[in-house]
């Protein structure tokens, strides 16, 4: 159990101090991500950004994700949607549209506050709250693998033990500090797990803005 999203992203550091990374850059999916993300860039002198995707929900049952989809349009499918249900792209056609939508929003929001982070070379260190089905983790690591970083690593405090074995698929590395079958979500593991809203991303970001742009 972690207290809150601070108190694991500093046992997440721990668990990265010490090793060699190359021009380390913290990539957070918003909006509880970026909370240890801050952690994280702090405890290992890193750069902090956000990187954006979005579950797909089920038409018939919102709170059923049957994948995610990237800032750059790419859509994610779990297993289960794609051999089970059957279901395309073209079937989930309108919740793609919903969703890049709000991912365009927080574009215009975010990049208000600080540009796109170069990845090309660097170690990228991705990071969230938690992983439950996998979906948005895995569209945006099929984005950030395309920008030819030197390595990825996923770090996250709690994960479904099958979701990982997914994940895992799509990064060099993954950490996670806790891993039980015994999942339900991402909630349940933290004493306080208060919604993040926009303003404290902002302000984040802002505190972590390259120096040079800091000055502008």
């Amino acid at each position: 159990m972690f207290r809150n999203r601070e108190d694991a992203g500093r046992q997440l550091a721990g668990k990265l101090k010490g090793r060699q990374l190359y021009n380390p850059l913290v990539l957070a999916i918003p909006r509880g991500g970026v909370i240890l993300g801050a952690v994280l860039a702090q405890e290992l002198g890193a750069e902090l950004d956000v990187v954006l995707s979005r579950k797909l929900r089920a038409p018939w049952m919102p709170e059923l994700a049957l994948g995610a989809v990237s800032e750059d349009g790419r859509v994610y499918l779990t297993r289960s949607a794609r051999e089970q249900l059957g279901l395309t792209e073209d079937d989930l056609a309108s919740e793609r549209r919903y969703q890049l939508a709000e991912i365009a929003r927080r574009q215009k929001l975010f990049r208000g506050v600080r540009p796109q982070a170069p990845v090309a070379g660097r170690s990228v260190i991705v990071t969230d709250d938690g992983i439950a089905t996998g979906s948005t983790m895995i569209a945006a690591l099929q984005v950030i693998k395309g920008q030819h970083p030197k390595e990825v690593i996923v770090a996250v405090p709690v994960a479904s033990p099958e979701r990982l074995i997914e994940v895992r698929r799509w990064c060099d590395d993954l950490i996670c500090l806790f891993s039980t079958e015994d999942f339900w979500a991402i909630g349940q593991f933290y004493e306080d797990f208060t919604q993040v809203e926009d303003e404290q991303v902002l302000d984040l970001l802002r505190e972590f803005a390259p120096a040079c742009q800091a000055a502008d």
